[in-house]
């Protein structure tokens, strides 16, 4: 059978690290791709590999980006003294799809969790530190995932920059407990960006 095959279970598996993605989703993919026109299959390769050639970390806020620095860091009518903490570039997506927020992001790429071993060092927190040190920075606005693991973040931030002499704020929780701020409609993120409070 098909799915016995060694290059076929490579396949599901790579399908199967993608977030969201169960066996029988990736088994489904696999299957698609295989049974596709093969200009299908390497449409999809060379796209990601373009993208993936493209795409870089933006130097001062860490979002993904084409060009260095990202479009929102180096926009004169953005407000560089907001700087909103997000834990993933799909966190900054969802903020900006509002339209409401109209400061700098600084995206974490995870979170704190010790069993994982992810600790402070592993978010590359002297990059957010950094940014605060010119005095122009006034306010932090911390959205991390309304989780365990994203709570601490937020708690863990809250006390190192309330030492460094800035407001720090976490968004208001219209967010759904235990969900990611890419599944958040618009409206809810509005709603959450205006209702902030003090950490």
């Amino acid at each position: 059978m098909l799915l016995d095959s060694p290059a076929v279970e490579r396949l599901v598996d790579a399908f199967r690290r993608l977030p969201g993605v169960g066996k029988r989703s990736a088994e489904r993919m696999a299957l698609h791709l295989l049974s596709a026109p093969e200009d299908e299959a390497r449409m999809l390769s060379e796209a990601v590999l373009s993208a993936r050639a493209r795409i870089s970390m933006c130097t001062e806020c860490r979002n993904l980006t084409e060009v260095n620095p990202c479009s929102v860091c180096s926009s004169e009518r953005r407000d560089a003294s907001l700087i909103c903490v997000v834990e993933q570039p799909v966190g900054a997506m969802a903020i900006e799809k509002g339209g409401m927020f109209r400061g700098r992001y600084h995206v974490l790429h995870g979170v704190l969790n010790p069993l994982d071993g992810v600790g402070p060092a592993e978010l590359c927190l002297d990059r957010l530190y950094a940014r605060l040190e010119g005095g122009q920075v006034s306010e932090v606005i911390v959205a991390t995932n309304a989780t365990a693991e994203g709570e601490a973040t937020a708690l863990y931030l809250a006390r190192q920059l309330g030492q460094r002499n800035v407001k720090v704020t976490r968004i208001a929780h219209g967010v759904p407990m235990g969900g990611g701020l890419e599944f958040a409609d618009e409206a809810t993120l509005s709603h959450a960006m205006e209702g902030r409070t003090l950490l």
